[in-house]
This record gives C-alpha cells, sequence and structure tokens, in this order.
C-alpha cells in the first residue's frame, strides 16, 4: 500500500509556539477555575501551594498572551472572512456529516471565528488582568475598577475555556487535523478535501503534480 503524499501545513517554530501557549492555557485554567470556585481550590496543589498558583498565575498569562500574539502576527492575514466562509458556516450540519462544503482556503469559517474570539478573549484577559494585578498594578486603580476588571477576567476566561474545548473537540473530529500540529504534515488528500483553495495555492508553488482525488483516496482519508 501506498503512502500518502503529504505537505507541510505547519514548521516546527510554529508547533512549538502552538504548545507553549496549549501549556500556558492549561495551567491558567486549572489555577483560575480554583480561585474562582471554591470546590475546585484543590487544584491549586498543582503548583505547590496556593499562595505559590497565585505568585505565578498572571506570570504564566503574560507568557500566554506573548505566544498568541506571535502566532496572531504570522495568522492574521488568513483570518479574514469571505463569501466561502459564510457558505461554509451555513452549511455544518453537512460538514459534520464528512462533506466540506466550498473553496477553502488556509482556514475555514469555523476556525476563522475561533480565531478572532480567541483574540478578543486574550485582550480582555491581559487588560483586566493588569488591573487586578498585586501588587503591581492594582493599586493604581479603584477598587470599582479592579472589581469589574474581575468579573469581566472571569467572564472572558469561561468563554475562551469553553472556545477551546470546542477546538479541541473539532481537531479530533476532523482526522489528520491533530497531526498537522504533532508532526507538521497533513496528507494531500486531506489537504484537497478540508482545504482546497489553500491545497491549489501549496501544490502552485512546487513542481510536483497535484493529487487526483477519488473514491479510494477518499476512503483512505477517512481512515487517517
Amino acid at each position: 500500500m501506498m503512502k500518502p503524499k503529504l505537505i507541510q501545513r505547519y514548521k516546527r517554530s510554529e508547533r512549538i509556539n502552538h504548545w507553549v501557549v496549549a501549556l500556558c492555557f492549561i495551567l491558567l485554567a486549572v489555577s483560575g477555575l480554583a480561585f474562582f470556585y471554591p470546590a475546585f481550590f484543590w487544584l491549586t496543589g498543582i503548583f505547590g501551594t496556593p499562595q505559590l498558583a497565585r505568585i505565578l498565575h498572571p506570570f504564566i498569562g503574560v507568557v500566554m498572551f506573548i505566544g498568541f500574539f506571535i502566532q496572531f502576527f504570522r495568522y492574521w492575514k488568513f483570518n479574514f472572512f469571505d463569501k466561502e466562509d459564510v457558505k461554509w458556516m451555513k452549511s455544518v450540519t453537512t460538514i459534520l456529516k464528512g462533506h466540506e462544503v466550498g473553496d477553502v482556503g488556509k482556514y475555514n469559517g469555523g476556525q476563522k471565528g475561533m480565531f478572532w474570539l480567541m483574540t478578543a478573549c486574550m485582550l480582555v484577559l491581559v487588560i483586566t488582568g493588569v488591573i487586578a494585578w498585586r501588587p503591581y498594578f492594582a493599586e493604581m486603580f479603584p477598587i470599582s475598577v479592579i472589581r469589574l476588571a474581575l468579573l469581566f477576567h472571569a467572564g472572558a476566561a469561561i468563554v475562551l475555556i469553553a472556545g477551546i474545548i470546542v477546538h479541541v473537540y473539532a481537531a479530533i473530529w476532523v482526522k489528520g487535523t491533530v497531526r498537522a500540529m504533532t508532526e507538521g504534515v497533513v496528507s494531500q488528500q486531506w489537504a484537497k478535501k478540508h482545504h482546497p483553495r489553500w491545497y491549489r495555492e501549496v501544490m502552485a508553488k512546487t513542481d510536483e503534480k497535484p493529487v487526483e482525488t477519488s473514491i479510494t483516496d477518499v476512503n483512505q482519508q477517512h481512515k487517517l
């Protein structure tokens, strides 16, 4: 059986950046939930002590913010919505059944929506986090502002956690997607099926002949 032809989707530096941000997100979600919900306070034990968790939380947040905005400046130009994305979003039920819709570029409508949602949440989190950060900045703001900052901080965190859950689920749902961020490559069949416009753009830059997808190819792709 011939191995599927592969194309690069993410470079090593992109993948390292992604996993650094992902690790920071997990640590922040764990400590944030521990601070916000008394029933989860035991999670602070992951950091050693509650005091250490409280100290580390904002510093980890700064690392995640920097890492995410490195990603932002890499990918923002690929995440503007177009008519194909509208077509894609109107056909989500069809897509969930395994049938792609529209001439999708590097990212589909759902991925673009997640990108901008994460960007908005990150901005809210970093601004409100700085306002509430003791002992460095909180003393510069009245208590009423700090309370509002904490409220918006918690709200943005909940939205981001929910968004990341959807993001992870979607990556697992579409077979072959996780490989892109672990190995950096996807099969040509995967690219042609899920991101046809991006596939053509990549292949146009190479001397390799684009693959012709047959029914057998599609069946093999579902097994990948």
